[in-house]
């Protein structure tokens, strides 16, 4: 990875983009990725995509998707003497959540908060019974005495927030931090543009980085009936299962560092797959498999089945801790997983159907 490339992935990565507010992050993303694009856009919701033409003269069009929200919190209720309550944006882990720092996104700019934590020395009565605290248990303090003050900072119901903390290069070759999920999938669709615009492929390729995946994927929804392509790859995070006390039977075995993951079953069309495994084998690219039996919990579940049915696969790279501040990723599988990707582009020949024919 090049140094201007690393400095857009962490730029990336330290952006507040919470579902439904990711304006700041698509902003950041459609700057990079309109250095090597024919074009970018973007609908009313904010999803943004950038396409760089097919040198054929009638291109396949082949669509990467990721998300581009992340997981946070939005104030729900402000106490009379100064404290926030707050409800989740997306799926935000509450055991995890007392004693972090949030950085709001208020009127005024950011403020920063801290989730409550009541000393040890004042719950050890109650330690052996203690469970995670629900939602609307969790409190802010933003360093106001009254909801007057809170106003003051900028503050009302509605407001976002994300953790403060951001990522940072960890051990060898990792990366580790908030919001890799699935900031990381932005990067690698924003990658294969820059590689396919240097040597263009024969399909039309259009990269999508699509809002509010955590609550439904309705931006990749909204994209997929606008856009309607011959196929669809859509690139998201997978839980790395090699860490203790996950059981394989349960969760499947996936490794950090084994190579992109790509979904067999449901919303994954077989002749989708089929090519991406042709596609690894010739570039020795490792592959890991999983399976799904009933949905993949990604945006390929509202893509495939938008109008009359586009033909999609989905590959994921493999991510330690997702939904905390201390996801963790191999830099060599998103390395791999940028040369599937662009593998797969350069595979789709004129005239390519990837639907079932009897």
């Amino acid at each position: 990875m090049d140094a201007n490339s690393k400095a857009f992935l962490f730029e990336l990565l330290r952006t507040p983009s919470p579902t439904g507010f990711e304006i700041a992050g698509q902003r950041v993303w459609a700057k990079y990725v309109g250095q090597f694009a024919d074009s970018v856009e973007s609908d009313a919701y904010g999803t943004a995509w950038a396409t760089l033409k097919g040198k054929s003269k009638k291109p396949r069009r082949v669509m990467i998707e990721a998300h581009a929200d992340e997981i946070g919190f939005i104030i729900k209720h402000i106490t009379k003497d100064g404290f926030l309550r707050l409800d989740r944006v997306g799926g935000s882990d509450t055991a995890t959540a007392r004693g972090r720092k949030l950085d709001f996104l208020g009127d005024k700019g950011t403020v920063r908060g801290i989730i409550g934590n009541t000393a040890i020395h004042l719950r050890k009565d109650s330690l052996a019974d203690e469970k995670a605290p629900k939602i609307h248990e969790l409190y802010v303090d933003v360093g106001a005495s009254t909801d007057k003050e809170v106003a003051e900072l900028g503050l009302r119901v509605g407001h976002p927030a994300v953790y403060s903390d951001s990522a940072e290069e960890f051990g060898k070759d990792r990366v580790c931090g908030r919001a890799l999920d699935n900031r990381l999938g932005g990067f690698i669709i924003a990658q294969v543009i820059a590689r396919l615009a240097k040597k263009r492929a024969a399909a039309t390729v259009i990269a999508v980085n699509a809002v509010q995946e955590e609550i439904g994927g309705y931006g990749a929804k909204m994209a997929a009936h606008r856009l309607m392509p011959d196929v669809a790859i859509v690139l998201d995070v997978t839980h790395a299962t090699d860490t203790p006390g996950i059981e394989h039977a349960i969760h499947g075995e996936v490794k950090l560092g084994g190579g992109p993951a790509i979904t067999h079953g449901t919303c994954n069309h077989p002749n989708v797959m089929k090519r991406i495994m042709q596609v690894a084998a010739a570039k020795t690219i490792p592959l890991q498999h999983e399976s799904s039996s009933r949905y993949s919990g990604t945006d390929t579940d509202v893509i495939f089945d938008v109008r009359e049915g586009i033909p999609s696969g989905l590959i994921s790279f493999p991510l330690r801790y997702m939904h905390s501040i201390v996801e963790m990723c191999q830099l060599s599988d998103v390395e791999k997983t940028i040369d599937l990707v662009t593998g797969f582009v350069e595979s789709v020949a004129d005239g390519d159907e990837f639907g079932v024919k009897l």
